[in-house]
């Protein structure tokens, strides 16, 4: 079972909403994970476009920074985006909206001691946590 298989599965899609965020939650995941370098790769991308420190906030265990969805959006760049809105079945100008949400409390949830695992994988069972408290902000009663 891939980790968007997992993730779908935790989050129990529904077809009455809801399940477009959390298909996206499954593919952001899936996207961190196939990436060069996981979420290490992620991170240097942050640094590469100048948001270092958003990033840096949601590894560490203090407040997560807020990212606008455009910032998010010329960090992932818009063939990234495009993939994703097309994974989790919504339109693309949802994408950088709801994941500018999501990533920052994933990212967390994925560093509990405040460091990226080894690998720079993220683990389903370490995000499960956050995708429990990610269910309410969509109203998703089956999570």
């Amino acid at each position: 079972m891939s980790l968007l298989d997992t993730i779908g599965s935790l989050l129990g899609k529904s077809p009455e909403g809801g399940g477009g965020q959390q298909a996206l939650i499954a593919a952001a995941l899936e996207f961190v994970n196939n990436q060069p370098g996981g979420l290490n790769g992620l991170i240097e991308r942050f640094k590469e476009k100048g948001l270092g420190d958003v990033v840096t906030s949601w590894v560490s265990n203090g407040e997560n920074q807020p990212i606008a969805p455009d910032a998010l959006h010329s960090v992932l760049g818009s063939d990234t985006v495009a993939n994703l809105a097309a994974k989790a079945g919504v339109q693309p100008d949802q994408v950088t909206g709801l994941l500018s949400q999501i990533l920052p409390h994933v990212v967390n949830a994925a560093t509990p001691e405040g460091e990226v695992p080894a690998e720079g994988k993220l683990n389903a069972t370490t995000v499960l946590g956050a995708l429990g408290g990610l269910s309410a902000l969509f109203g998703n009663k089956n999570a």
